[in-house]
């Protein structure tokens, strides 16, 4: 399949030809959310802990005698009922990788492609050529194509400096080598906007 180039006036200026097996195939909406839930679980540090009463410093004698004071028994100062006491049944380190197998990571990029595709939510501009780092260049270049006021994520085929410090400032956008674009990358905008290299480069990185 072919999808329209624009330069950066937001005109047609040629055309890309992709791969079908890419962005023309049906969404496998369970493979989307597998891959969704990998991502988002992989990126948890899993590094909270509270301490026991086993863990927690002091607390080697009884505070008061067993009997006679008229005072519910009490063996250690650091019991989980006491103040600066150990924590009873809190959270300990845990690992939450979720790993799926690689076909299923690029079938799930696919269908969103797919998806987007069919929903006209891809753009594809000609190469950007900024000679300074300028918010309005990038602002400009989302006006010329309608989407400024869009939540867009930018897949370029390689973080160019000036590019991504014309774009950075800009709340509504996200800037990720296409390279690495991940199914949740591919999930969170409202439009996505690759340049030509870009697109090639993923289109050949999924490409079966």
């Amino acid at each position: 399949m072919d999808i329209s180039i624009h330069n950066s006036s937001g005109e047609i200026v040629s055309k890309v030809r992709l791969s079908d097996s890419v962005f023309k195939i049906k969404p496998n909406d369970d493979v989307i959310f597998r891959a969704v839930m990998s991502e988002n679980t992989n990126s948890r540090q899993g590094t909270s802990s509270t301490k026991t009463r086993s863990e927690v410093s002091g607390g080697g004698k009884k505070p008061w005698k067993q009997k006679g004071r008229g005072a519910a028994r009490a063996g250690t100062i650091r019991s989980p009922l006491w103040k600066g006491g150990g924590i009873t049944h809190g959270p300990k380190p845990k690992n939450y990788k979720y790993d799926l197998p690689k076909k299923m990571k690029q079938l799930a990029r696919r269908s969103v492609l797919s998806q987007r595709i069919k929903d006209k939510q891809i753009i594809v501009v000609d190469e950007l050529k900024f000679d300074t780092p300028k918010t309005k260049n990038f602002l400009n270049l989302m006006i010329s194509l309608g989407i400024n006021d869009k939540k867009v994520a930018f897949f370029p085929e390689k973080n160019i400096d000036v590019v991504f410090k014309s774009a950075r400032n800009l709340p509504n956008v996200t800037i990720v080598e296409s390279k690495n674009a991940s199914t949740y990358d591919l999930l969170d905008a409202e439009v996505l906007l690759f340049d030509k290299e870009g697109i090639k480069a993923l289109n050949k990185q999924l490409e079966v």
